[in-house]
């Protein structure tokens, strides 16, 4: 099967694609959103050309599409762009859903309009198994947004790890974020045919539907990883 990926450059879509490819689904290109007046990725405020340095690194083309503030026209907008990168090949799309319902709901109701089916690799796990399966497997992601009501300022940039999945388990916080808690950056892991290092950041609060921290990366670098030496 031939699909697409919506990609936010977080761990959840990370996993969902890793998933996908090694239940051999091919994967056409990866579908991004990012803000039309920021240029940033939608939720994450990742800037546009790190996300696009991450689709290097995992050598998968991707799509940048630009969306509006009007939460009311992202349906139509999301319509959009699926359907200008669908073509007749084109048979489903894969997502990164956990376990919330509304969600799956309008994923399979829009993507059913289009006649596309959606492909949920992560669903019905347990938050817990998702990120220590994400853990385990190698990858390496680190926050750039969080709820200001649940995390400081220091919580920016954190690395995903087993401690923090433990520290996340003791707060009674989803261990995943899937209700928005937290959002991350993906820079390593198997599929990453180059990583990304980061060299510098900083946290920035912002007004918004609620009060985010985010994760400012100033620098940063797409570098070679070593050969896997055979003994």
């Amino acid at each position: 099967m031939i699909s697409l990926a919506s990609w936010s450059g977080g761990k959840d879509s990370c996993l969902a694609l890793y998933k996908a490819l090694e239940s051999g689904i091919r994967i056409k290109s990866l579908l991004n959103f990012i803000s039309k007046e920021y240029q940033r990725c939608s939720f994450h405020g990742t800037e546009a050309a790190l996300i696009r340095l991450q689709a290097d690194c995992l050598e998968i083309p991707i799509v940048q599409w630009e969306v509006s503030p009007d939460l009311k026209k992202y349906e139509e907008e999301f319509k959009e762009a699926v359907s200008s990168l669908k073509g007749a090949d084109v048979q489903g799309m894969v997502f990164g859903d956990i376990y919330l319902q509304e969600h799956l709901d309008w994923v399979e109701r829009v993507t059913g309009d289009l006649g596309v089916r959606a492909i949920e690799p992560l669903w019905n796990q347990s938050p817990r198994d998702v990120l220590r399966e994400f853990i385990d497997e190698g990858f390496k992601a680190y926050v750039v947004a969080a709820q200001a009501d649940k995390f400081d300022a220091d919580f920016m940039g954190r690395l995903v790890d087993r401690s923090f999945l433990e520290e996340m388990e003791k707060r009674g916080i989803c261990p995943c974020g899937e209700n928005g808690e937290f959002h991350t950056l993906v820079c390593d892991g198997p599929i990453f045919q180059k990583r990304i290092r980061i060299r510098e950041g900083r946290p920035v609060l912002k007004e918004g539907y609620c009060k985010m921290w985010f994760w400012d990366i100033r620098r940063y670098e797409m570098e070679m990883k070593s050969p896997l030496v055979l003994r």
